[in-house]
């Protein structure tokens, strides 16, 4: 019988990188997936070597409304029982002045491919009565914001979705997880043009602490998570205050400091 496999979407870099050494570390088989093939080469190889596991590369761009299918046309029979959306990315600016272009492809990535991808692959594992979907959302799910709108949207989705998920799931032997991390040490704030805000020039945490506290849930099969004290305790006060003071703190926090 083929081994379990582990899919992880952004998993050249960051969060993605990080869960598929965990994976790796416990015996899974990998399909790595993101745009930048020389890295998930790089890593898929050397995972497979320290662990001894199959580690296969696919380069897809999430952005193409095709590329979901491509993927799971792509692995056939492959018995996939983690699938990990970790693939996303922010852009800051005023969305009356945003690029649609780009504005519509944070929407396939973030939103799109990760609900077409669980569309894809958790039939299966329910017929198996075995498999585990992780999905990474964000602190940002819980709270308007204002500059980065789209984004935070974006994981409000993410958010919602999978812990209805996890409700339908129940009793299936299949699980949904959803991860919502604060500022993480990863290349995603250069990515999205917030490196020099407030948001960064606080306490960080390090990718391999929120990427291990995420994987720990999924295993346990926990409906959520919000990684870190501190987050957790951030977000418990933003039910205390109105959304609009919310929304003006976060304005801040996200533009220039």
């Amino acid at each position: 019988m083929a081994r379990a496999t582990a899919l992880v979407t952004g998993a050249s870099s960051g969060l993605g990188a990080e869960f598929a050494k965990l994976c790796a570390a416990a015996g899974y088989d990998l399909v790595l997936l993101a745009r930048r093939v020389e890295r998930l080469n790089e890593l898929a190889g050397g995972l497979a070597k320290t662990h001894g596991v199959n580690a296969r590369a696919l380069a897809e761009d999430l952005s193409d409304p095709t590329a979901p299918s491509a993927i799971f046309s792509q692995l056939g029979d492959t018995p996939v029982e983690i699938l990990i959306n970790n693939a996303g990315f922010g852009l800051r600016g005023p969305f009356a002045e945003t690029d649609w272009v780009r504005d519509a492809g944070l929407i396939e990535v973030n939103v799109v491919a990760l609900a077409h991808l669980t569309k894809l692959f958790l039939p299966e594992m329910i017929r198996r009565h075995r498999g585990r979907v992780l999905n990474v959302a964000s602190t940002a799910a819980f709270v308007p914001g204002p500059f980065m709108a789209l984004y935070y949207a974006s994981k409000a989705f993410v958010l919602s979705f999978s812990e209805a998920l996890a409700n339908e799931v129940h009793g299936t032997g299949v699980s949904v997880t959803v991860l919502c991390p604060g500022p993480t040490r990863t290349e995603f704030a250069q990515a999205a043009g917030v490196a020099d805000s407030e948001l960064f020039h606080g306490p960080v945490m390090d990718a391999g602490e929120v990427a291990r506290i995420g994987y720990d849930a999924m295993m346990a099969g926990k409906p959520s998570v919000i990684a870190g004290a501190r987050n957790r305790w951030m977000m418990r006060g933003t039910r205390l205050v109105s959304r609009n003071f919310v929304a003006a703190r976060v304005r801040k926090l996200n533009w220039p400091t």
